[in-house]
């Protein structure tokens, strides 16, 4: 059957002609990516090798919470905070016990953040990674309230807060409650940074709505990996507010870095060394005991 590939006598090799819809198509394939960035067939176990990364035009593509964790901390050194917070319908939106059953099935995880504590070269922090597959990674009480408790465990043990940050907003199934989680969280940011504790804010794509008009943007320094879709709203809408064509590159992590929203970009494999440098700046540092942290008042 393979001679029907071979296009001349003595030929030992087939050319396979893709299909002319791949384009469209490949985006779940499951041996090839079409890269929008830079428009080629990207090889699936190339990219995922090289943390979800093109390695022909460096798009970052989405990477999972577990996944982010591992690659930041030491090895087997987090410690999940498990609050056993119970999933409430308080509003008894329609669906909504549903669709959150769904997304813990589909996703193993039981909402849209992950918090704990572990070390990055040997410094102790406290890390919250959102969870993009979950809901969008969006915004309801329990994430507030885990965010908060996390931010509150680092004040009481003098630890840094390192949040990464990758969200729709806040979550419509529970309105105003929802809402007021930006308020909540950035209030106990506030009292991280009277306690002169550090705040990195990590902006992945995509970082929106209200996270993004809350404490994704109140970090002491905010880093944002490339490429990454930081907005409050959509450019469509905005677009259609002021009736204007928006600038190229609008909302994307490199415009924000240009226009001082961000201090720096910094690719995913970079990240877990950027980051030790910048605790170390700080005066985060190993104690003579070993995994302690020694923290210089400012």
């Amino acid at each position: 059957m393979i001679k029907k590939f071979l296009n001349r006598k003595g030929q030992n090799y087939a050319v396979v002609h893709l299909n002319q819809n791949f384009k469209e198509n490949s985006v779940d394939d499951k041996f090839w990516i079409y890269c929008e960035t830079c428009k080629s067939q990207v090889f699936r176990k190339d990219i995922e090798e090289n943390l979800n990364i093109c390695p022909k035009c460096n798009k970052h593509y989405d990477f999972s919470a577990r996944k982010r964790i591992k690659l930041l901390l030491d090895e087997n050194s987090f410690e999940e905070f498990d609050y056993d917070l119970e999933f409430k319908n308080i509003l008894n939106f329609p669906d909504y016990e549903t669709k959150i059953s769904k997304y813990k099935n589909a996703t193993n995880e039981k909402e849209a953040v992950i918090t704990g504590k572990g070390l990055i070269h040997g410094v102790e922090v406290v890390l919250c990674v959102m969870n993009p597959k979950f809901m969008m990674g969006s915004m309801g009480a329990i994430v507030g309230e885990k965010i908060t408790q996390s931010i509150e465990y680092a004040i009481d043990n003098k630890l840094p807060v390192l949040i990464c940050c990758a969200s729709g907003g806040a979550r419509m199934q529970e309105g105003m409650i929802s809402l007021m989680q930006m308020a909540k969280t950035s209030q106990a940011l506030s009292k991280l940074s009277d306690a002169g504790l550090l705040y990195i804010s990590i902006l992945t794509n995509p970082t929106t709505g209200g996270v993004t008009a809350s404490f994704a943007t109140l970090g002491d320094i905010i880093i944002a990996e490339p490429n990454a879709l930081i907005a409050f709203a959509g450019p469509r809408v905005i677009k259609q507010t002021i009736k204007q064509d928006l600038p190229k590159g609008f909302q994307t992590s490199e415009f924000l870095l240009e226009h001082g929203f961000v201090d720096l970009i910094v690719n995913r494999d970079q990240m877990k060394d950027t980051l030790f440098n910048l605790l170390s700046l700080h005066g985060y540092d190993y104690c003579k005991e070993g995994d302690l942290i020694a923290h210089t008042e400012h």
